[in-house]
């Protein structure tokens, strides 16, 4: 997931703002000729209103100084974007509750805006802000390619969902998403009825499967209950873990799956490269969330191995062990001093420390095979943080910007 785009839906009562069709094909969708006028109306209104943080008004840069992130304000994902912020040592701090204002201590001179999920979008777009964290979903569904549209990071480790089709359990011939396309009750006259809030990603989709004999509307909840009202025949709406549409007797079809989506970091491409300090800021942003993301769920091992010395004990582990026993690049092997009850040094061999970073899932299967390779005293401890030289997708960012790395190289040591 690289890109990211989503177009404002309706608000609507209930099932309304059902999208009218005409023979002419518009973006996959076909609709009848009777209908044309009244139809060419209501399409007209609803992408206005969908496209106008696209084409609108876009405040300069130097309307103002400040940097501007904004961050969801309600829901599981705020709670999740904050939870991630503040385990990245970039705790949001705000004075009073009810305020929509606050700030990141460790990160000086950024604001830190709540917004709901879909302004944060359009406030990119429109220039009021210039980061932000948002679902996939709705990055896409919003931001409608739009090329001053960045992803930063496209794997914050929240939200994970996907949008996809669903259709009644009633329907036991149609468990595909070919199967539903043929089937042959529809046609112009009856088309296939899909309730659906991203009416932007669902005209894409069918566009590109190049089925015509579709009709969109769009709601602002509850869509499950849509085909059982006969609102809709089916719906096109975010699955996670599927209980909602069992619940509702729904099913998902093979191959009905339209977008993965899970949190993202994005920027804004002006802000980026005409904003004094905004790639700073974004260069600290990603140092923090991928050092934390790539350590969760590693573990450093350690134990105290008996060898001739430090290059035999890494090379016997490494040989013996496989790729088990190499962590994360190879593994750290220092001298151990161990005296004898004396004082002078031991008969029995020198000992090293061993230090190996392994998932979690292999910490027994790690432990066995050093103690294969005469391992003894084990300790286990989850790692917090894995710092690489660079952030990988901070060098994938200068790429995509066409910055050249070495004028950067000063963020790594913070001169």
């Amino acid at each position: 997931m690289s890109d990211s785009f989503v177009r404002a839906h309706v608000a609507a009562p209930s099932f309304a703002a059902k999208r009218s069709i005409w023979t002419g094909r518009f973006r996959g969708v076909s609709m009848p000729t009777a209908r044309r006028p009244s139809s060419c109306a209501a399409l007209a209104s609803i992408r206005q209103q969908q496209r106008t943080p696209t084409n609108g008004y876009r405040r300069s840069i130097e309307s103002r100084e400040s940097i501007r992130m904004g961050i969801p304000s309600k829901g599981r994902m705020a709670e999740d974007t904050m939870k991630l912020l503040e385990e990245c040592q970039l705790k949001v701090c705000k004075l009073n509750p009810r305020q929509y204002a606050a700030e990141i201590p460790n990160v000086p001179g950024m604001e830190v805006w709540f917004q709901r999920a879909t302004d944060v979008v359009r406030k990119l777009l429109s220039g009021d802000i210039d980061v932000g964290i948002v679902g996939y979903d709705m990055l896409r569904e919003i931001g409608n390619q739009d090329n001053d549209l960045v992803v930063v990071h496209d794997a914050l480790g929240f939200g994970a969902c996907h949008l996809a089709i669903a259709v009644p359990n009633s329907w036991e011939n149609i468990n595909s998403l070919d199967e539903l396309l043929s089937d042959k009750r529809w046609s112009k006259e009856r088309p296939l009825r899909v309730v659906t809030a991203y009416m932007n990603l669902a005209e894409q989709f069918f566009a590109e499967l190049g089925f015509e004999n579709v009709e969109l509307s769009t709601a602002d909840g509850a869509l499950e209950a849509a085909p059982a009202m006969d609102a809709a025949d089916c719906i096109l709406d975010l699955v996670s873990s599927g209980t909602t549409l069992r619940e509702n007797n729904l099913k998902q079809i093979e191959n009905g799956r339209v977008l993965e989506s899970q949190g993202v970091l994005v920027a804004s491409r002006s802000a980026l490269l005409n904003r004094p300090g905004t790639l700073e800021i974004i260069h600290e942003l990603l140092e923090r969330l991928e050092a934390h993301l790539r350590a969760e769920g590693l573990f450093m091992v350690t134990a105290n191995v008996r060898g001739s010395s430090a290059e035999e004990v890494a090379t016997r582990l490494a040989s013996n062990g496989g790729q088990l026993l190499r962590g994360l690049q190879g593994p750290t092997v220092s001298p151990i001093f161990s005296p004898s009850t004396d004082g002078s040094n031991s008969k029995d061999g020198a000992f090293y420390a061993v230090s190996i970073g392994v998932p979690k899932s292999r910490i027994y299967e790690t432990v066995k095979e050093i103690r294969k390779e005469g391992g003894s005293g084990v300790l286990v401890f989850p790692l917090t943080y894995v710092f690489d030289e660079e952030p990988p997708r901070w060098n994938a960012l200068m790429n995509h910007l066409e910055l050249d790395t070495r004028d950067y190289e000063h963020l790594k040591v913070g001169i």
